[in-house]
């Protein structure tokens, strides 16, 4: 009787505990797989707001006519984790042209 429980029912627990640790890693794994998806599109998101917020300050030094140190000091603080983020592109064209702007009014250049 002692050896017919050691063959069966020792195969039938390792097969159950073989199986309960590869549904385990199963659903690990699927898991990581969702957070590496879920990540990948938090990033993408803070990119696009990153972008979306320096074009509005390149729109508002544009209109003005001018950047401030200030302003470029903000855009260059939106740019760093916007070019970190695989952002480059446009994001980096209206950097470099805030950059090149003049710091002040042409009225104050003038006088």
């Amino acid at each position: 009787m002692l050896d017919w429980i050691k063959q069966y029912w020792l195969s039938a627990l390792f097969g159950t505990v073989t199986g309960a640790l590869s549904w385990t890693v199963k659903c690990l794994w699927s898991r990581q797989k969702a957070q590496i998806e879920r990540q990948k599109a938090v990033e993408t998101g803070v990119q696009a707001l990153l972008h979306d917020s320096i074009y509005r300050g390149y729109a508002e030094c544009q209109k003005k006519g001018y950047a401030t140190v200030e302003d470029i000091k903000n855009i260059e603080y939106l740019y760093r984790p916007y070019h970190d983020l695989g952002g480059n592109g446009t994001g980096t064209e209206l950097f470099e042209r805030i950059k090149k702007m003049p710091d002040r009014p042409a009225e104050e250049e003038s006088a």
